[in-house]
Formats: structure tokens, sequence, C-alpha cells
């Protein structure tokens, strides 16, 4: 199979070492510049006159802002669309895309890959939802650490360019509703609290309400002990999710879940996912429909 990338950031990178893993070695890739790095296992194009017409998919991986441009010409290929999350940084534009997408039925899977954690998993087959009272989502991690570039020249720094917290960090929307389903109703708060050298979001938190509970998530740019958990609290039990350690414990301390998997991990998984489907020419769940509905959710 051959897949074309639209952007070779850090993140195109894990997805490439996923393709690897599932055998996949023809990759392509789009770049804005001929002083780009190069990459042995990938051919570099500067043209879209220059994609071979056999693509079997595209990679859209470029920076948040780039997306809608990147998704309409690309559906210009009428091929499968890997879309790196979020799928855009604004609604605006959305209703052209779904009629595009539907227009030339193209499919579509937007890249949550935290649904493939084995925490999130075991939570999305083990828990029962009547038993809720109470969810606490929390990631908060420290931005100047997650790339070897300077922090301040990244997107994630630049609200122009899609960043901030709540749409980085975005995926906690999504694994939530995704668990617990869609709520009767979100309120939210962002702000820019930290000393960083950003001009995006770096705290959003989110109360959502549901029929018999409450579940609040809270994002940041700024913890030094980077952190990700997750805890429902039921009638008669606790659950306390640790998604970097990798343990589901009950509230008497009791493991009820581990795993020893990496972030990695869930890329290729990912992928392996994606590309069965593909091959299968089955629907993917987290279509552009379902990923603009968890955008919206961000971004209320």
């Amino acid at each position: 199979m051959r897949c074309l990338f639209i952007g070779l950031g850090s993140i195109a990178l894990k997805h490439i070492e996923a393709l690897k893993k599932n055998n996949i070695q023809e990759i392509f890739a789009l770049r804005s510049s001929k002083k780009s790095i190069e990459y042995d296992d990938v051919i570099s194009l500067y043209e879209w006159d220059q994609i071979p017409s056999n693509i079997d998919f595209v990679v859209i991986s470029n920076p948040t802002s780039e997306h809608l441009k990147s998704i309409l010409k690309a559906a210009d290929l009428k091929v499968p669309l890997f879309i790196e999350k979020p799928p855009l940084m604004s609604l605006a534009g959305s209703d052209y895309l779904l009629k595009v997408i539907k227009d030339n039925a193209i499919q579509t899977y937007t890249a949550y890959n935290l649904r493939f954690h084995p925490i999130i998993k075991w939570l999305k087959a083990n828990l029962n939802l009547d038993r809720i009272l109470e969810v606490q989502a929390y990631c908060g991690s420290y931005l100047p650490e997650w790339r070897t570039s300077d922090y301040r020249d990244n997107y994630s720094a630049k609200r122009e360019l899609g960043g901030g917290v709540h749409l980085d960090l975005i995926h906690e929307m999504d694994y939530l509703t995704w668990i617990l389903g869609q709520p009767n109703n979100i309120n939210s708060h962002f702000a820019k609290v930290s000393n960083l050298e950003i001009d995006s979001v770096d705290s959003a938190s989110y109360h959502l309400e549901y029929d018999r509970y409450n579940a609040h998530i809270l994002l940041n740019y700024f913890r030094r002990d980077t952190k990700r958990t997750l805890e429902i609290v039921m009638n008669n039990d606790s659950f306390f999710a640790n998604l970097i350690e990798g343990t589901i414990k009950n509230n008497k301390g009791e493991m009820l879940f581990k795993t020893d998997e990496k972030i990695q991990y869930t890329y290729d998984k990912q992928m392996e996912y994606f590309l069965e489907n593909l091959k299968r020419d089955n629907s993917f769940m987290n279509a552009i429909p379902e990923a603009l509905q968890t955008l919206k959710n961000a971004l209320t």
C-alpha cells in the first residue's frame, strides 16, 4: 500500500513508525520546502501534481490551522483520509467540509489514539454507567518539555495556528464522551495563567452535565510533574486510573488492571485498526462527523 503524508512533524513520525510495524513501506510526504529535513524511508514531494495516482490513503498531520485547506485539497484524490486530531481549529467551514466528504463518499478517520490505550479500553468494556456518581479527568504537563525544539516556535504556543491546551489535549473530551456518551450540557473556562511565553490558552476546565451525575475535565500546559488520571466515583466503589503508570485501582488500593505498554503502542494499534478496516472497506469510528462533535464540545 502507498500512503501520502501532508505534514511531517513529530506526530507524523509516530504514525510512520506505526506504519512500518504494519508493513507499509511506500511512504510519500508533501513537503513545504526543499530545505525540510529528509528521512530515508520517506519520498519527498513538493507539488500536488507530483503525487502518484495510485495513493491508497492520505495522512493529514500538518498544523491544525492548515487542516481544512489540506482535507479539502486531499478530497480531490478520492481516497480515505487519516486525520490527526483535532480535525479543525474551529467550526468555521465545517458544514462545507461535511458536504465535500459526503458528496465524494470519502472514508475518514480522526486520530484519537488514546481510545487504544489499554486503560481506556478496559474502562470502556467494564464500567457500569448506571453506578456512576462523579467523574474527574485530569491532564497536566509542561509544554517546553514536549519537544526538542523551542516551545515558543511550535504551533502549540500560537493561537493563530490552532494552539491551545483545549485543542492539544482534546483527548480527554474524546475518551470521556466515547465512554459516557454525549452530555446534556457543557460549561467551560479557558485562560492563560502561567508565565509561559505563549499567546494560546494554557488552562482549560469543563463541566459536563449528565442525567444523574457530572463529569469534570481539567487541562494545563504548565504542570512540571506530568499527570494524566481519571477518577470515577460510584455507589460502593471508586476507580482510580493512571494513564501514565498504566494502572487502575479501586478505593481499597487493590489493583484492578495493569499494563506495561507505552504510548507508542496506542499509535501502533490505532494504525493497525485503520489499515484493517481500510482493507475490508469498513467504515471507521471517529469519522469527521463524530470528530467535529468532539471539537464542538471542546470549543464550547
